[in-house]
């Protein structure tokens, strides 16, 4: 069993072996639940993908239909 001492900030480092086992890396968020027994779980924060929504650019322009025939109709003439 793996052991962490408390700061006087309230802050702990999770041990290695229980991040490596909860696949934790750096910049991660975690989630903390306590039990009607008391017991303290804790897990990965896991994403919402909808929060990822735009979060990446494309540099891709969309494609129309007349674009892609006229690149049938170009590539059919070779043959």
């Amino acid at each position: 069993m793996s052991t962490a001492t408390l700061t006087s900030k309230g802050q702990i480092t999770i041990p290695k072996d229980v991040r490596d086992k909860a696949h934790l890396r750096r910049g991660d968020h975690v989630t903390f639940r306590v039990r009607d027994d008391g017991v303290v779980e804790l897990a990965p924060a896991s994403v919402d993908l909808m929060s990822l929504a735009g979060s990446v650019k494309t540099t891709v322009r969309g494609v129309s239909v007349e674009d892609m025939n006229d690149t049938i109709r170009d590539e059919g003439s070779r043959l």
